[in-house]
């Protein structure tokens, strides 16, 4: 599954993937699979990635945040 928020808040934060993978303790390969749907995190990693760039899991997921309004 591509995780359509999880780029575009890396870029969006001008920060790379060697920045990011380092600061999260993993490959940059690692986050380059889970940003281009190769790989999927695991719930732990979701929680990081969300807590480190201060979006909600469903942003990284989706692209954008959860509304009760969406059908």
């Amino acid at each position: 599954m591509v995780m359509k928020g999880l780029k575009a808040i890396r870029k969006k934060k001008g920060l790379n993937q060697l920045k990011v993978a380092m600061d999260l303790c993993i490959s940059r390969e690692c986050l380059s699979y889970y940003e281009n749907g190769k790989r999927s995190p695991d719930i732990q990693m979701l929680c990081k990635l969300s807590d480190y760039y201060g979006v909600s899991i469903d942003y990284l997921i989706r692209g954008e945040e959860y509304s009760k309004d969406r059908q």
